[in-house]
């Protein structure tokens, strides 16, 4: 009976994922990959920095996902003036009123950081206590964060020129790095009839698919679902070989400055737990593993410099990785 109840579960989140997915297609056009790995991520109640050329859509997906499930979109665009109150709001003083607390864009349920890397440290470092506490303080005070809490940080690859790189304390928070390409000839055929510039974003009245609430039952869900003790190794030996990639005949390795921390385990363990779910699945498969591998590791290992001289990417060694960790 168990098993069924499980079951009967599993398929109401597969059949409002795809609902939802559905309403979103009405003004996203292509871009599949995205998508799922945004969902992903938000049943696995993480982060996602997503990195691509301007006018790929970014924005537009995730307020766009914010109208299909219900939810408070915030938006922030990262700028170099750009002041840590601007984000987490200040307290100000009103006469008759007394001091009040105005809150920043950071309490909403999703959060556009846009060109989160054209902002300085100081700035930046306002976001890492929101996206890892669920909490932000506004003076001495501590207030929490609504629930589903959910940052898409977006940054341009292509600006070297008034931009930070990001501290990798903050890069490792982010669940997924997500690369958004081109779309194709066809997609973006379509797309000149269901853009931005020609129409408005409230001409096509998209319906919330789901709420808040259905999505904080999801990531309830997905905390159950079951890994295997040797599910669990894979996962372990996978970081492992960023680590000592000699142990297991890595021959890119010796471009690896610096290998995945616990987090990256970690993140591998829950973004897998995340992909069955989505998949109608009740536990993980090393398929799952493999399938989010890449978004979830890109970012928390370095290349040295001799690797970025010969322009080695980190997809490049995880590819090499999972071919060659063995697969229980």
């Amino acid at each position: 009976m168990e098993a069924q109840k499980v079951q009967k579960e599993l398929n109401e989140i597969k059949k409002d994922i795809e609902k939802t997915k559905q309403e979103m297609s009405k003004i996203v056009i292509g871009q599949i990959d995205i998508i799922d790995g945004l969902f992903r991520a938000l049943l696995a109640n993480g982060h996602v920095l997503v990195e691509g050329v301007p006018g790929v859509a970014k924005t537009l997906i995730i307020r766009t996902l914010g109208a299909v499930t219900g939810c408070q979109v915030g938006r922030i665009q990262f700028t170099v003036d750009l002041l840590p109150t601007d984000i987490v709001g200040i307290t100000t003083y009103h006469e008759k009123l007394g001091f009040q607390v105005e809150k920043g864009p950071i309490f909403a349920n999703f959060v556009i950081a846009d060109e989160i890397n054209r902002a300085p440290p100081k700035t930046q470092s306002a976001l890492l206590e929101a996206m890892q506490e669920k909490q932000s303080t506004i003076g001495k005070q501590t207030f929490k964060l609504p629930l589903p809490f959910f940052v898409m940080a977006t940054q341009n690859p292509l600006e070297n020129q008034g931009t930070y790189p990001l501290p990798e304390a903050q890069v490792d928070r982010f669940l997924f790095k997500i690369i958004v390409g081109y779309p194709n000839k066809e997609e973006e055929q379509l797309i000149l009839s269901t853009n931005m510039t020609t129409s408005q974003f409230d001409d096509y009245q998209l319906k919330p698919m789901i709420d808040a609430k259905k999505i904080l039952k999801m990531q309830e869900f997905v905390k159950k679902v079951y890994v295997s003790e040797e599910v669990k190794k894979y996962i372990v030996e996978i970081i492992d070989a960023t680590r000592n990639p000699k142990d297991y005949g890595i021959k890119l390795g010796k471009y690896i400055e610096f290998g995945g921390s616990p987090r990256a385990s970690i993140g591998l363990f829950i973004a897998a737990k995340a992909e069955a779910v989505i998949e109608g699945k009740a536990f993980v498969t090393p398929q799952h593993v493999k399938k989010i591998a890449k978004e979830v590791l890109r970012h928390r290992f370095i290349v040295n410099y001799e690797g970025q001289a010969e322009n080695i990417k980190t997809d490049d060694i995880i590819t090499e990785i999972l071919s060659k960790v063995k697969v229980p």
